[in-house]
């Protein structure tokens, strides 16, 4: 079986109404995806689907820990996320799906089934904050204090003090920091 199979939802049976299905991703899912932000975690997906005569509602709450990299020291932490969010599949009996918009995904109506791994993925990469670090968390614990100590012994030989100035044109502008 596919790892992603498990995220396909055939609808084309349902009766029209709400229909509750839940899904676990965690590093199999991530590893589908080339090039992730996120290579592992454990996380719950509530998926509230509402089938109308002419569209799906579908209703995302996502929740759990995932794993990300330490901007400052680069060891990986554990990053709480709880996300809600929406979106609407129209049926259309166009063969030119042209019209597909971020708010709207347009299917033909002779689909009977839907995947969602992708919305999935893209609504926990849009999750992972664009500046990252452990002590944002209070994970002090987390941060490699090695990797902080190579750090600052590698900035401390790169200190604005040490470096001669090759060109005169900067030093107006070192005044004004003073």
């Amino acid at each position: 079986m596919k790892p992603l199979q498990q995220y396909i939802i055939p609808y084309s049976g349902l009766k029209i109404g709400k229909h509750n299905f839940e899904f676990e991703v965690n590093e199999t899912f991530f590893n589908e995806f080339e090039y992730s932000l996120v290579k592992n975690g454990e996380v719950k997906v509530d998926l509230e689907l509402d089938k109308q005569e002419t569209m799906l509602i579908l209703s995302f709450h996502i929740k759990g820990d995932i794993k990300i990299g330490c901007d400052v020291c680069l060891s990986d932490f554990p990053y709480k996320m709880d996300v809600l969010e929406r979106q609407i599949v129209k049926f259309t009996g166009d063969v030119n799906l042209e019209d597909d918009t971020d708010e709207i995904i347009l299917l033909p109506k002779t689909e009977h089934e839907i995947d969602v791994s992708s919305l999935i993925y893209e609504y926990i990469t849009v999750a992972v904050p664009y500046i990252s670090r452990c002590d944002d968390e209070g994970n002090t614990e987390w941060c490699d204090k090695d990797m902080i100590r190579k750090i600052s012994e590698l900035s401390g030989s790169n200190n604005e003090d040490n470096i001669t100035d090759a060109d005169p044109r900067w030093d107006a502008l070192k005044n004004l920091k003073k």
